[in-house]
């Protein structure tokens, strides 16, 4: 049994340059309080999307268990599309309604399903028997969940919260088991 714990990554500070985004002030916080949100489980390895805010995101838990964070493509966030758009949010229902149509130039909800997908598989593949942390994004988190179970869905990625931590206990080619981890709520 492989675990993973998704991390969605905390708040970040707007930049046009969507790889570069750092965290927020409040976002760098959170981030430190997934120390206590982890305290007392065993972690064997990070993997991250390059992009700053997710790597920033583990950085102190994996810094604090004194472990490399590999950061890989696949954990990036999907490409809704290649410039800005005037109405975010209408994009991405419009995308989550048409899994296979991305009228914005990006990936549609299937590529990235599929590209997040063969990345997990082959990942529990890899690390049998080990818990892994996995800094992303809430999009791309959701889609991948949605690959295992139908519930995860556009409504569920509206209430994600930054950060937000999902566990998935599965076994290579089975079913995965999946869990929304609370997070602490401590507003010091």
């Amino acid at each position: 049994m492989t675990t993973l714990y998704f991390v969605r990554h905390a708040h970040s500070t707007y930049s046009p340059d969507e790889r570069a985004r750092p965290l927020s002030g409040a976002g760098q916080a959170d981030a430190r309080r997934l120390l206590e949100t982890f305290q007392g489980i065993p972690i064997d390895r990070f993997y991250s999307s390059p992009y700053r805010r997710a790597i920033e995101t583990v950085a102190p838990l994996a810094k604090a268990r004194q472990h490399p964070i590999i950061e890989v493509e696949e954990l990036r966030e999907r490409l809704l599309a290649p410039e800005a758009l005037d109405d975010f949010q209408a994009a991405v229902t419009y995308v989550w309604q048409h899994p296979n149509e991305n009228p914005y130039g990006g990936e549609t909800n299937k590529e990235a399903s599929q590209r997040i997908r063969q990345f997990i598989d082959e990942l529990v593949e890899k690390h049998p028997d080990e818990t892994v942390v996995l800094g992303t994004h809430g999009n791309i988190m959701v889609l991948l969940l949605e690959t295992f179970d139908p519930t995860f869905n556009h409504a569920f990625w509206k209430s994600l919260p930054m950060p937000a931590v999902c566990r998935m206990d599965v076994r290579a080619g089975e079913q995965a088991d999946i869990h929304v981890v609370p997070l602490l709520t401590n507003t010091k």
